[in-house]
């Protein structure tokens, strides 16, 4: 039983005539006589008395007639909470990133993108690389924002790698040498963060650069945040690797110092762009990819296939 079936039905009986009923649709009336004649065969009795001057309703078709205009009212309704769904979450950008890129990366994009769309309402979730690929998943979120994550419905697009930088406490012996090699790092007690998700990138960077160099690093304390972490080489307490981004400001004011780790090369955590597979996109989730694609001069295939203007 379809919508067009119904519709063809309730005009019939409200106008008596196929070829009124066809002008009222802008169909022709043997496509309003098929429509009438397949539901008919579907609830399996004839729901019209047709006539040469018209048709009326059978008994059948008078005991019908009740349900199909609750069906066709229920539809319509339907139809219009869609509409104001759809004009609500229009503007609505709802994304998941991990803590790192969300505390220290997205601020400076979202306000770009807050003076480009003053209109636009910003949901922001936090949580581990692997949280955000659920919320992703779950289709929780429009888009994430975490350390490489695969699954088979979600696409991860590549866009910057952030590099993680061996930082002491100004006072530090590595600090007035500029060097370290790792044999000496395993000397001293290092300070991690992001406990809950062994799994991520900056745990496996960890375990590369010491595995590469034959050391076993001395873990003394591992903290649930950059920051936590940061307060604790501010005090002398111990040195850690820790996301350029998110030392910037105490790299530039000498409340911490960074370390270049001898004959080792720059150590990379690659950031991806998560998106559901299949999704559809609204006008302000493209017009955020394209931001980002813009900033980080990546092609976004969901942006480039999109051809509209989401202002």
């Amino acid at each position: 039983m379809e919508f067009s079936q119904l519709e063809a039905f309730l005009e019939a009986a409200n106008r008596g005539s196929f070829r009124r009923a066809a002008d009222a649709l802008y169909l022709s009336q043997p496509s309003v006589s098929a429509r009438v004649q397949t539901l008919e065969n579907e609830v399996g009795v004839a729901l019209f008395h047709r006539t040469a001057r018209g048709v009326r309703l059978t008994d059948m078709g008078r005991t019908f007639l009740p349900f199909a205009q609750r069906s066709m009212e229920t539809l319509r309704r339907g139809r219009e909470v869609l509409e104001s769904v759809r004009q609500t979450s229009a503007g609505i950008l709802n994304m998941a990133t991990a803590r790192v890129i969300g505390t220290y990366i997205l601020p400076e994009t979202l306000q770009k993108f807050q003076q480009l769309y003053p209109e636009a309402n910003l949901h922001i979730k936090v949580g581990g690389s692997a949280d955000v690929l659920q919320m992703v998943v779950d289709e929780e979120v429009q888009l994430g924002l975490a350390r490489f994550m695969q699954h088979p419905d979600v696409d991860a697009l590549h866009l910057y790698d952030e590099e993680a930088v061996l930082v002491v406490h100004p006072d530090h012996p590595f600090a007035k040498a500029g060097v370290a090699a790792m044999y000496e790092v395993a000397q001293e007690p290092l300070i991690v963060y992001d406990p809950g998700d062994p799994g991520s990138s900056y745990f496996q960077f960890i375990n590369r650069v010491c595995r590469d160099a034959g050391v076993t690093p001395k873990i003394e304390m591992n903290l649930d945040s950059v920051e936590a972490a940061k307060n604790m080489v501010r005090l002398g307490l111990g040195i850690s690797f820790l996301p350029r981004s998110g030392v910037r400001r105490e790299l530039e004011f000498g409340s911490l110092a960074m370390v270049a780790l001898a004959e080792a090369p720059p150590v990379l955590l690659p950031t991806y762009l998560l998106l559901r597979r299949g999704q559809k996109h609204g006008p302000t989730v493209i017009a955020f990819l394209k931001l980002l694609q813009e900033t980080y001069k990546v092609q976004i295939p969901v942006v480039a296939g999109n051809g509209q203007d989401a202002r």
